[in-house]
Protein backbone atom coordinates (compact mmCIF):
# COMPACT_ATOMS: atom_id res chain seq x y z
CA UNK A 1 0.00 0.00 0.00
CA UNK A 2 0.90 3.80 -0.89
CA UNK A 3 1.84 5.53 1.90
CA UNK A 4 1.15 9.13 2.29
CA UNK A 5 2.92 11.88 4.09
CA UNK A 6 2.07 12.31 7.33
CA UNK A 7 2.65 15.79 7.82
CA UNK A 8 4.94 15.66 10.80
CA UNK A 9 7.88 17.56 8.71
CA UNK A 10 7.89 19.73 5.28
CA UNK A 11 9.01 17.84 2.05
CA UNK A 12 9.98 21.41 0.72
CA UNK A 13 13.80 22.88 1.08
CA UNK A 14 13.41 26.23 3.48
CA UNK A 15 15.13 29.34 1.81
CA UNK A 16 14.89 31.77 4.53
CA UNK A 17 16.32 34.75 2.36
CA UNK A 18 13.41 34.19 0.05
CA UNK A 19 10.21 32.81 2.77
CA UNK A 20 8.36 35.59 4.14
CA UNK A 21 6.93 33.24 7.90
CA UNK A 22 4.45 34.58 9.64
CA UNK A 23 2.22 33.38 12.38
CA UNK A 24 -1.48 34.47 13.91
CA UNK A 25 -2.65 33.65 17.26
CA UNK A 26 -6.54 33.59 16.25
CA UNK A 27 -9.39 34.53 18.86
CA UNK A 28 -12.96 35.58 18.27
CA UNK A 29 -12.34 39.27 18.90
CA UNK A 30 -8.88 39.68 17.45
CA UNK A 31 -6.05 38.05 15.35
CA UNK A 32 -2.46 38.91 16.35
CA UNK A 33 -0.06 38.67 13.52
CA UNK A 34 3.62 38.10 13.70
CA UNK A 35 6.23 37.59 11.13
CA UNK A 36 9.67 36.80 9.80
CA UNK A 37 10.47 39.40 6.95
CA UNK A 38 13.83 39.00 5.05
CA UNK A 39 15.74 42.17 5.61
CA UNK A 40 14.29 43.63 8.65
CA UNK A 41 15.95 43.33 11.75
CA UNK A 42 12.93 43.66 13.53
CA UNK A 43 10.09 41.11 14.50
CA UNK A 44 7.15 42.99 13.10
CA UNK A 45 3.18 42.38 15.33
CA UNK A 46 0.07 43.73 14.20
CA UNK A 47 -3.24 43.16 15.60
CA UNK A 48 -6.20 43.10 13.19
CA UNK A 49 -9.58 43.38 14.84
CA UNK A 50 -12.34 41.75 14.08
CA UNK A 51 -15.80 43.29 13.04
CA UNK A 52 -18.54 43.04 15.77
CA UNK A 53 -21.77 41.70 13.88
CA UNK A 54 -24.85 43.88 14.31
CA UNK A 55 -28.45 45.06 12.82
CA UNK A 56 -26.63 47.36 10.95
CA UNK A 57 -23.47 45.77 9.85
CA UNK A 58 -24.54 42.29 7.95
CA UNK A 59 -22.55 38.85 8.38
CA UNK A 60 -19.38 38.44 6.04
CA UNK A 61 -17.53 35.57 5.18
CA UNK A 62 -14.41 36.45 5.75
CA UNK A 63 -14.28 39.57 8.54
CA UNK A 64 -10.24 40.19 9.00
CA UNK A 65 -8.96 37.89 6.15
CA UNK A 66 -8.74 40.73 3.62
CA UNK A 67 -6.34 42.86 6.47
CA UNK A 68 -4.52 39.61 6.86
CA UNK A 69 -3.59 39.29 3.19
CA UNK A 70 -2.87 43.02 2.66
CA UNK A 71 -0.76 43.18 5.71
CA UNK A 72 1.60 40.39 4.01
CA UNK A 73 1.62 42.25 1.26
CA UNK A 74 2.71 45.19 3.09
CA UNK A 75 5.57 43.29 4.53
CA UNK A 76 6.45 42.03 1.32
CA UNK A 77 6.47 45.31 0.10
CA UNK A 78 9.11 46.62 3.21
CA UNK A 79 11.43 43.22 2.32
CA UNK A 80 11.77 44.11 -1.71
CA UNK A 81 12.36 47.70 -1.05
CA UNK A 82 15.14 46.41 1.28
CA UNK A 83 16.53 44.38 -1.21
CA UNK A 84 15.18 40.75 -0.77
CA UNK A 85 13.14 38.84 -3.38
CA UNK A 86 10.51 37.21 -1.84
CA UNK A 87 9.38 34.11 -3.69
CA UNK A 88 7.15 32.47 -1.06
CA UNK A 89 4.88 33.64 1.63
CA UNK A 90 4.10 30.51 4.27
CA UNK A 91 1.39 31.53 6.84
CA UNK A 92 0.35 28.93 10.34
CA UNK A 93 -1.54 29.15 12.65
CA UNK A 94 -3.43 26.83 15.60
CA UNK A 95 -6.63 24.50 15.01
CA UNK A 96 -9.55 25.86 16.43
CA UNK A 97 -13.12 27.21 16.59
CA UNK A 98 -12.27 29.10 13.32
CA UNK A 99 -11.68 25.27 11.83
CA UNK A 100 -9.67 25.13 8.36
CA UNK A 101 -11.24 27.87 6.19
CA UNK A 102 -8.73 30.76 6.67
CA UNK A 103 -5.95 28.08 5.09
CA UNK A 104 -8.34 27.06 2.44
CA UNK A 105 -8.75 30.77 1.51
CA UNK A 106 -5.28 31.71 2.00
CA UNK A 107 -4.20 28.91 -0.50
CA UNK A 108 -6.46 30.30 -2.86
CA UNK A 109 -5.00 33.67 -3.02
CA UNK A 110 -1.23 32.06 -3.57
CA UNK A 111 0.00 31.61 0.39
CA UNK A 112 1.39 28.26 1.88
CA UNK A 113 -1.32 27.76 4.84
CA UNK A 114 -0.72 25.30 7.39
CA UNK A 115 -2.70 24.23 10.46
CA UNK A 116 -1.16 22.87 13.69
CA UNK A 117 -2.07 21.04 16.32
CA UNK A 118 -2.01 22.31 19.13
CA UNK A 119 -1.29 18.91 21.32
CA UNK A 120 1.81 18.80 19.08
CA UNK A 121 3.37 22.31 19.85
CA UNK A 122 5.66 21.68 23.09
CA UNK A 123 5.27 24.20 25.86
CA UNK A 124 7.50 25.13 29.09
CA UNK A 125 6.07 22.89 31.94
CA UNK A 126 7.10 25.53 34.88
CA UNK A 127 4.81 26.40 37.63
CA UNK A 128 2.62 29.41 36.94
CA UNK A 129 4.44 30.31 34.06
CA UNK A 130 3.81 33.39 31.98
CA UNK A 131 1.01 33.12 28.98
CA UNK A 132 0.46 35.90 26.79
CA UNK A 133 -0.64 35.92 23.10
CA UNK A 134 2.58 37.52 22.28
CA UNK A 135 4.57 34.88 23.96
CA UNK A 136 1.96 32.09 22.26
CA UNK A 137 3.39 33.56 19.08
CA UNK A 138 6.48 32.73 19.90
CA UNK A 139 6.31 29.47 20.19
CA UNK A 140 3.82 29.19 17.24
CA UNK A 141 6.91 30.59 15.39
CA UNK A 142 9.73 28.54 16.77
CA UNK A 143 7.50 25.48 16.23
CA UNK A 144 6.61 26.50 12.25
CA UNK A 145 10.33 27.13 11.58
CA UNK A 146 11.26 24.21 12.82
CA UNK A 147 8.95 21.82 10.42
CA UNK A 148 9.61 24.34 7.63
CA UNK A 149 13.49 23.09 7.95
CA UNK A 150 12.39 19.32 7.86
CA UNK A 151 12.81 18.82 11.64
CA UNK A 152 11.34 15.30 11.87
CA UNK A 153 8.49 15.36 14.57
CA UNK A 154 9.09 18.82 15.75
CA UNK A 155 5.29 19.29 15.31
CA UNK A 156 2.19 17.85 14.24
CA UNK A 157 0.12 20.09 11.26
CA UNK A 158 -2.78 18.78 10.38
CA UNK A 159 -4.61 17.74 7.03
CA UNK A 160 -6.91 20.92 5.83
CA UNK A 161 -10.11 18.89 4.46
CA UNK A 162 -11.93 20.40 1.79
CA UNK A 163 -15.73 21.90 1.85
CA UNK A 164 -16.92 19.04 0.83
CA UNK A 165 -15.28 16.95 3.36
CA UNK A 166 -16.55 19.21 6.02
CA UNK A 167 -19.73 18.98 4.83
CA UNK A 168 -19.78 15.02 4.81
CA UNK A 169 -18.86 15.12 8.58
CA UNK A 170 -22.30 17.61 9.74
CA UNK A 171 -25.17 14.40 9.20
CA UNK A 172 -23.23 12.14 11.21
CA UNK A 173 -22.29 14.54 14.40
CA UNK A 174 -25.71 16.08 14.53
CA UNK A 175 -27.28 13.12 14.40
CA UNK A 176 -25.14 12.33 17.28
CA UNK A 177 -25.67 15.47 19.28
CA UNK A 178 -29.49 14.66 18.33
CA UNK A 179 -29.52 11.34 19.93
CA UNK A 180 -27.92 12.93 23.32
CA UNK A 181 -30.94 15.97 23.43
CA UNK A 182 -32.79 12.90 23.09
CA UNK A 183 -31.87 11.07 25.95
CA UNK A 184 -31.26 13.98 27.94
CA UNK A 185 -34.88 14.96 27.01
CA UNK A 186 -36.01 11.18 28.47
CA UNK A 187 -34.25 11.46 31.30
CA UNK A 188 -35.35 14.60 32.30
CA UNK A 189 -39.13 13.87 31.94
CA UNK A 190 -38.22 10.52 33.99
CA UNK A 191 -36.92 12.60 36.71
CA UNK A 192 -39.87 15.20 36.80
CA UNK A 193 -42.19 12.14 37.09
CA UNK A 194 -40.19 10.52 40.26
CA UNK A 195 -40.12 14.00 42.29
CA UNK A 196 -44.11 12.73 42.51
CA UNK A 197 -43.52 9.39 43.03
CA UNK A 198 -44.27 7.74 39.47
CA UNK A 199 -41.89 5.63 38.43
CA UNK A 200 -42.40 3.14 35.37
CA UNK A 201 -43.81 5.27 32.43
CA UNK A 202 -42.12 5.33 29.33
CA UNK A 203 -41.46 8.47 27.02
CA UNK A 204 -41.11 6.84 24.22
CA UNK A 205 -43.62 4.86 23.43
CA UNK A 206 -45.71 5.75 20.30
CA UNK A 207 -48.97 6.63 22.73
CA UNK A 208 -47.08 7.94 25.61
CA UNK A 209 -48.58 11.42 24.95
CA UNK A 210 -51.90 9.96 25.29
CA UNK A 211 -51.33 8.38 28.61
CA UNK A 212 -49.62 11.09 29.99
CA UNK A 213 -53.00 12.77 31.06
CA UNK A 214 -53.81 9.38 33.22
CA UNK A 215 -51.24 9.26 35.19
CA UNK A 216 -52.01 9.98 38.67
CA UNK A 217 -49.77 10.18 41.69
CA UNK A 218 -49.56 7.43 44.54
CA UNK A 219 -51.97 9.51 46.50
CA UNK A 220 -54.48 8.95 43.46
CA UNK A 221 -54.57 12.78 42.97
CA UNK A 222 -53.41 14.06 39.25
CA UNK A 223 -50.26 15.64 37.90
CA UNK A 224 -50.48 19.45 39.12
CA UNK A 225 -51.31 21.66 36.13
CA UNK A 226 -47.78 23.46 35.68
CA UNK A 227 -46.00 19.62 35.73
CA UNK A 228 -48.04 18.20 33.00
CA UNK A 229 -48.12 20.96 30.94
CA UNK A 230 -44.06 20.89 31.04
CA UNK A 231 -44.31 17.08 30.36
CA UNK A 232 -46.38 17.79 27.19
CA UNK A 233 -43.84 20.34 26.05
CA UNK A 234 -41.09 18.63 26.52
CA UNK A 235 -42.57 15.52 24.80
CA UNK A 236 -43.38 17.35 22.03
CA UNK A 237 -39.63 18.52 22.27
CA UNK A 238 -38.78 14.45 21.84
CA UNK A 239 -41.00 14.12 18.60
CA UNK A 240 -39.61 16.84 17.02
CA UNK A 241 -35.61 15.69 17.86
CA UNK A 242 -37.00 11.87 16.91
CA UNK A 243 -38.42 13.13 13.56
CA UNK A 244 -35.12 15.23 12.91
CA UNK A 245 -33.19 11.98 13.20
CA UNK A 246 -35.08 10.24 10.99
CA UNK A 247 -34.98 12.86 8.33
CA UNK A 248 -31.28 12.70 8.63
CA UNK A 249 -31.33 9.04 8.42
CA UNK A 250 -33.69 8.49 4.82
CA UNK A 251 -31.14 11.55 3.29
CA UNK A 252 -28.30 9.05 4.26
CA UNK A 253 -30.40 6.36 1.94
CA UNK A 254 -30.95 8.70 -0.65
CA UNK A 255 -27.06 9.86 -0.91
CA UNK A 256 -25.88 6.19 -0.92
CA UNK A 257 -28.53 5.40 -3.46
CA UNK A 258 -27.68 8.05 -5.69
CA UNK A 259 -23.89 7.51 -5.83
CA UNK A 260 -23.51 4.02 -4.67
CA UNK A 261 -19.19 3.95 -6.46
CA UNK A 262 -18.36 7.37 -5.38
CA UNK A 263 -15.70 7.33 -2.83
CA UNK A 264 -16.91 7.55 0.63
CA UNK A 265 -20.17 5.92 -0.52
CA UNK A 266 -18.73 2.91 -1.80
CA UNK A 267 -16.69 2.68 1.86
CA UNK A 268 -20.12 2.67 3.72
CA UNK A 269 -21.86 0.43 1.61
CA UNK A 270 -19.25 -1.97 1.91
CA UNK A 271 -18.56 -1.90 5.62
CA UNK A 272 -22.69 -2.60 5.99
CA UNK A 273 -22.29 -6.01 4.56
CA UNK A 274 -20.31 -6.98 7.91
CA UNK A 275 -22.81 -8.39 9.96
CA UNK A 276 -23.19 -6.60 13.51
CA UNK A 277 -22.02 -3.24 11.75
CA UNK A 278 -24.63 -1.19 10.41
CA UNK A 279 -25.00 1.75 7.68
CA UNK A 280 -24.77 4.39 10.95
CA UNK A 281 -22.04 3.26 12.39
CA UNK A 282 -19.80 2.40 8.85
CA UNK A 283 -20.80 6.17 7.96
CA UNK A 284 -19.51 7.62 11.30
CA UNK A 285 -16.05 5.62 10.40
CA UNK A 286 -15.50 6.11 6.79
CA UNK A 287 -16.20 9.80 7.14
CA UNK A 288 -14.14 10.38 10.58
CA UNK A 289 -11.04 7.85 9.96
CA UNK A 290 -11.47 5.49 6.68
CA UNK A 291 -11.48 8.05 4.22
CA UNK A 292 -8.24 10.06 5.54
CA UNK A 293 -5.11 9.28 3.88
CA UNK A 294 -3.44 7.83 6.74
CA UNK A 295 0.57 6.41 6.46
CA UNK A 296 0.12 2.92 8.29
CA UNK A 297 -2.18 0.69 10.56
CA UNK A 298 0.12 2.65 13.34
CA UNK A 299 -1.29 6.13 12.41
CA UNK A 300 -5.06 4.33 12.00
CA UNK A 301 -5.11 3.27 15.80
CA UNK A 302 -3.30 6.59 16.93
CA UNK A 303 -5.79 9.00 15.00
CA UNK A 304 -8.90 6.62 16.62
CA UNK A 305 -7.76 7.02 20.21
CA UNK A 306 -6.88 3.08 20.58
CA UNK A 307 -3.20 3.64 21.50
CA UNK A 308 -2.04 3.15 25.31
CA UNK A 309 0.46 5.73 27.30
CA UNK A 310 3.19 4.07 29.26
CA UNK A 311 5.22 6.08 31.69
CA UNK A 312 8.28 5.05 31.83
CA UNK A 313 11.46 6.64 34.15
CA UNK A 314 14.50 4.45 35.21
CA UNK A 315 13.19 1.19 37.24
CA UNK A 316 9.61 2.25 36.89
CA UNK A 317 7.49 1.04 34.51
CA UNK A 318 3.42 1.64 34.12
CA UNK A 319 0.83 1.92 31.58
CA UNK A 320 -1.80 4.80 31.98
CA UNK A 321 -4.20 3.70 30.17
CA UNK A 322 -5.65 5.09 26.62
CA UNK A 323 -4.11 8.45 25.45
CA UNK A 324 -6.06 11.50 25.56
CA UNK A 325 -5.04 11.87 21.99
CA UNK A 326 -7.01 10.87 18.26
CA UNK A 327 -10.84 10.97 18.05
CA UNK A 328 -12.90 10.78 21.34
CA UNK A 329 -16.33 9.54 19.18
CA UNK A 330 -13.94 7.10 16.68
CA UNK A 331 -12.71 5.50 19.98
CA UNK A 332 -16.24 5.16 21.55
CA UNK A 333 -17.38 3.85 18.16
CA UNK A 334 -15.09 1.54 18.04
CA UNK A 335 -15.09 0.03 21.58
CA UNK A 336 -18.70 -0.61 21.16
CA UNK A 337 -18.43 -2.53 17.89
CA UNK A 338 -15.85 -4.47 19.48
CA UNK A 339 -18.53 -5.71 21.97
CA UNK A 340 -21.48 -6.24 18.98
CA UNK A 341 -18.71 -7.97 17.33
CA UNK A 342 -18.34 -10.57 20.11
CA UNK A 343 -21.94 -11.46 19.42
CA UNK A 344 -22.58 -11.26 15.60
CA UNK A 345 -18.94 -12.64 14.52
CA UNK A 346 -17.75 -15.49 16.71
CA UNK A 347 -16.28 -17.29 14.20
CA UNK A 348 -13.63 -14.25 12.86
CA UNK A 349 -10.27 -15.17 13.90
CA UNK A 350 -10.27 -11.55 15.27
CA UNK A 351 -13.11 -12.85 18.29
CA UNK A 352 -11.18 -16.18 18.53
CA UNK A 353 -8.10 -14.38 19.03
CA UNK A 354 -10.17 -12.04 22.04
CA UNK A 355 -11.40 -15.52 23.59
CA UNK A 356 -8.16 -17.55 23.61
CA UNK A 357 -6.87 -14.84 25.94
CA UNK A 358 -9.56 -14.13 27.99
CA UNK A 359 -10.87 -17.86 28.36
CA UNK A 360 -9.73 -17.93 32.33
CA UNK A 361 -8.92 -14.12 32.98
CA UNK A 362 -11.22 -12.00 35.01
CA UNK A 363 -13.72 -9.24 33.82
CA UNK A 364 -11.10 -6.38 34.35
CA UNK A 365 -8.53 -8.11 31.87
CA UNK A 366 -11.66 -8.62 29.04
CA UNK A 367 -12.08 -4.42 29.45
CA UNK A 368 -8.39 -4.22 28.17
CA UNK A 369 -8.27 -7.01 25.76
CA UNK A 370 -11.80 -5.62 23.92
CA UNK A 371 -9.79 -2.07 23.46
CA UNK A 372 -6.62 -4.40 22.04
CA UNK A 373 -9.94 -5.84 19.40
CA UNK A 374 -11.54 -2.52 18.98
CA UNK A 375 -7.82 -1.55 17.90
CA UNK A 376 -7.37 -4.31 15.93
CA UNK A 377 -10.78 -4.69 14.69
CA UNK A 378 -10.07 -0.36 13.40
CA UNK A 379 -6.79 -1.52 11.42
CA UNK A 380 -8.99 -4.33 9.75
CA UNK A 381 -11.68 -2.55 8.25
CA UNK A 382 -8.94 0.02 7.28
CA UNK A 383 -7.11 -2.47 5.52
CA UNK A 384 -10.83 -3.83 4.13
CA UNK A 385 -11.90 -0.47 2.61
CA UNK A 386 -8.55 0.50 0.92
CA UNK A 387 -7.75 -3.07 -0.34
CA UNK A 388 -10.94 -5.40 -0.09
CA UNK A 389 -8.93 -7.62 2.13
CA UNK A 390 -12.02 -8.91 3.91
CA UNK A 391 -10.94 -10.40 7.43
CA UNK A 392 -11.00 -13.88 7.84
CA UNK A 393 -13.97 -15.39 8.68
CA UNK A 394 -16.36 -12.51 9.14
CA UNK A 395 -19.56 -13.16 7.54
CA UNK A 396 -21.03 -10.36 4.83
CA UNK A 397 -24.25 -9.63 3.94
CA UNK A 398 -25.57 -9.50 0.67
CA UNK A 399 -24.71 -6.50 -1.31
CA UNK A 400 -26.79 -3.22 -0.55
CA UNK A 401 -29.66 -2.80 -3.95
CA UNK A 402 -28.13 0.00 -5.93
CA UNK A 403 -30.57 2.65 -6.85
CA UNK A 404 -32.25 2.08 -10.48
Amino acid sequence: MTQSNDLSRSLVALDQDTTLIAVIELSPSSWLVSALVPGLSREPVKKLERPKQGRKRPAVAAPAAGDLLAQLHRWRDEAVAAGRRIARIVVGFEAGRDGFWLARWLRRQGVEAYVMHPSSIPVPRQHRRAKTDRLDLALLKRCLLGWLRGEAKHCQMCAIPTLAQEDARRPVREREALVGEASRTVNRMKSRLAQFGIQGFKPTLRRAAEKLAALQTPEGEPLPANTRAELERLMQRLQLIRSQIKAIERQREAQLQQAPAEGPHAMVRLLARVLGLGVETADLLVQEVLSRPLRDRRAVARYGGLTGAPEQSGKRSREQGLTRTGSARVKRSMIQLAWRFLLFQPDSELVQWFASRTATATRGVRKQMIVALARKLLVALWRMVNTGEVPKGVTLRPALPAAA
